[in-house]
Formats: C-alpha cells, sequence, structure tokens
C-alpha cells in the first residue's frame, strides 16, 4: 500500500485488525467517527426484501478482525434494532475475532422497569438479544438509567456527551447561569453539568399522566434574573421542555436554553421548538434530524470523537474512564 492511500483498518503489531461498518441507522455519524479513525467504512450490503426482510452480507472479509458496528436504534426503531441484530450475527458467522455493537441511541431504554403489573421490561429483552445474536461487547452513550449496564452480561462502554455540551456553552460566555434538571431523576446529569459551568441548580417537577405527556407543576430554585439551560438526556415530543421554557421566563429567567444528549423529536416537537420562546437547544448526533423539519433553533454537536476515541481504546485494550480524565471532550 502506498503512503496516502486510504485504509480499510488498522492493525495491531499482532496483524489483528480494526474495522468500522456502519448500518443505516445514522450512517453519516459511522462515516465521521472512520474519518476520526483515519480509515474508510467497511464495505457491507444492506438491503430490505419486498417483504420486509433485511439482508446482510459483508463485501470483504473480517475473519479474526475486531468488527465495530455503529448502528443507533432510532426511528424506525424495530427496523434499525434487527438490523443491527443481523449484522452481528453475520459477522459472528464470518469469524470476526471481536464484535463491539456501537449504539449511541438505545432503543427502548425508558422501559427499563416495571411500572404497572403486567408490563414487560423490554430494555432487558434488547440486551438480551444483542447478546444472544453474538455480539461481544456494547458501546453506548448516556444510556436514560445508568444501570441499564446491569441488563447485560457482556461488558458494556457507557459514554457521555455531558462535557461536550456543558463547554459549548462554557464557550458562549454566558453569564448568571441557572442550569435545571426536568425532574428529579436527572439531577445527578445536571450536576456534572453545572459543576463544570460554575452554575448553581433548579428543578422543575411534573405531573405524567400518560406516556409522552407531562405537565410542568413548579420550578424549585433561584431562576430570577439568570440564563438557563434546561438539561436533560432525551428531548422527545417536547411537551415537557417547552412547558418548561414558559415557567422558567414567568419566574424571571432572562434567557433559556437547553440541551440533550439524544433527539428523539417525536411527532410536533419540532414545531413545539421552533414556536417557543426557547433561545437555542443543543444536542448531538447520536440519532438524525429530520432533513425537511425546521432546525432553525437546533444545534447539533458531533459525538464521533468521543466515539473514536473509545473505539480505538477498546481495540487497543486500554482504559476507557481516562478519555474523560481531562479537558479532552470538546465539541
Amino acid at each position: 500500500m502506498t503512503d496516502g492511500a486510504p485504509r480499510t483498518s488498522v492493525r495491531t503489531p499482532t496483524q489483528r485488525s480494526l474495522m468500522l461498518f456502519s448500518g443505516r441507522g445514522n450512517p453519516e455519524l459511522g462515516a465521521k467517527i472512520a474519518e476520526k479513525l483515519g480509515i474508510t467504512l467497511g464495505r457491507v450490503l444492506i438491503k430490505t426484501f419486498a417483504d420486509g426482510e433485511i439482508y446482510v452480507k459483508y463485501e470483504e472479509s473480517i475473519r479474526g478482525s475486531d468488527v465495530f458496528i455503529v448502528q443507533p436504534t432510532c426511528r424506525p426503531v424495530n427496523e434499525n434494532l434487527m438490523e443491527l441484530l443481523i449484522m452481528i450475527q453475520a459477522a459472528k458467522l464470518a469469524s470476526a475475532h471481536r464484535i463491539t455493537a456501537v449504539v449511541p441511541w438505545y432503543g427502548y431504554s425508558r422501559q427499563d422497569k416495571k411500572s404497572q403489573p403486567r408490563e414487560p421490561i423490554t430494555a432487558r429483552l434488547v440486551a438480551d438479544l444483542v447478546t444472544a445474536a453474538g455480539a461481544d461487547r456494547v458501546l453506548t452513550m448516556d444510556l436514560h438509567a445508568g444501570q441499564l449496564q446491569g441488563f447485560f452480561s457482556i461488558p458494556v462502554d457507557h459514554m457521555t456527551a455531558v462535557p461536550m455540551l456543558a463547554d459549548y456553552f462554557r464557550f458562549k460566555s454566558l453569564e448568571n447561569i441557572v442550569v435545571v434538571s426536568p425532574d428529579a431523576g436527572g439531577l445527578k446529569m445536571a450536576k456534572r453539568f453545572g459543576d463544570r459551568l460554575g452554575a448553581s441548580l433548579a428543578v422543575l417537577t411534573k405531573l405524567r399522566p400518560d406516556h409522552n405527556v407531562a405537565r410542568v407543576m413548579h420550578v424549585i430554585g433561584d431562576v430570577a434574573g439568570k440564563s438557563a439551560i434546561i438539561v436533560d438526556d432525551i428531548i422527545d415530543t417536547a411537551g415537557t421542555l417547552c412547558n418548561g421554557v414558559e415557567a422558567l421566563l414567568e419566574r424571571g429567567a432572562t434567557e433559556v436554553y437547553a440541551a440533550a444528549t439524544h433527539p428523539v423529536l417525536s411527532g410536533p416537537a419540532y414545531e413545539r421548538i421552533a414556536g417557543s420562546a426557547l433561545k437555542e437547544l443543543v444536542v448531538t448526533d447520536t440519532i438524525p434530524l429530520r432533513s425537511e423539519a425546521d432546525r432553525s433553533k437546533i444545534v447539533v454537536l458531533s459525538t464521533a470523537g468521543i466515539l473514536a476515541d473509545t473505539i480505538q481504546n477498546v481495540f487497543a485494550n486500554e482504559s476507557v474512564s481516562a478519555l474523560f480524565q481531562g479537558e479532552n471532550q470538546l465539541f
């Protein structure tokens, strides 16, 4: 191979190679990760038959390689999940040395417990399916609940976009910041975010009468005269977000921003955000945005650098936690 020629893999001194493949869930993110790693995406044929069945074939040898498959299980959730499972099994049957499922957005993560009788714990089912398909390791971002890692019997590398999101606002040089958690369950994430900015904390309380329905009830904490940043792991229908924006402004906040790792943005979310008093919503590219939607208030930061560094460390059998022991997670 001549100097400057594109590489499809990275090799260790023992010639074990790193190969990266992307499903159809977020090919743009897969391409960015490959670019950060200095390799090209591996060749894989994926197609859907007329009856809806998914077909996968790796178009180059992966025998003995460390295979990383990038596939968030975002909309269409069930199709992308099935595609991931088939890609994992195809790699297993093709004699890959180790298979890592890179799942930036872990679909079904909110179905992590039985809240009512006769409900499933679907997040556990998904973990079982990924393991049964043949994955040796999972790499994911900002799980809705950290204890989801315990659903797997294989190693899980749980990365976070909090430093990257917080640094975006640090570089905006906002003054008198209050970081707002949308509920009590998000306080831990909000505190980590606020500590990075040296900001105070507040929390919203809300009533959730049904799935995807919430109403903000109270604001706990001092927000008057401050720039408020609502921090969450997921923005779904944006109802809670937009209600929270109004509640914060009513209680004296001068402006309201929002940050979230996963832009699920279902149903009327885009329209709600565009029509709200929100200054800016900052998200990551774990889930691709709808190209036809109004994204005028939405800023997207890429997780490709975080994921590429993690993939490189996993491949080299080096510490993953060391990636967050400095100021290196910038946008």
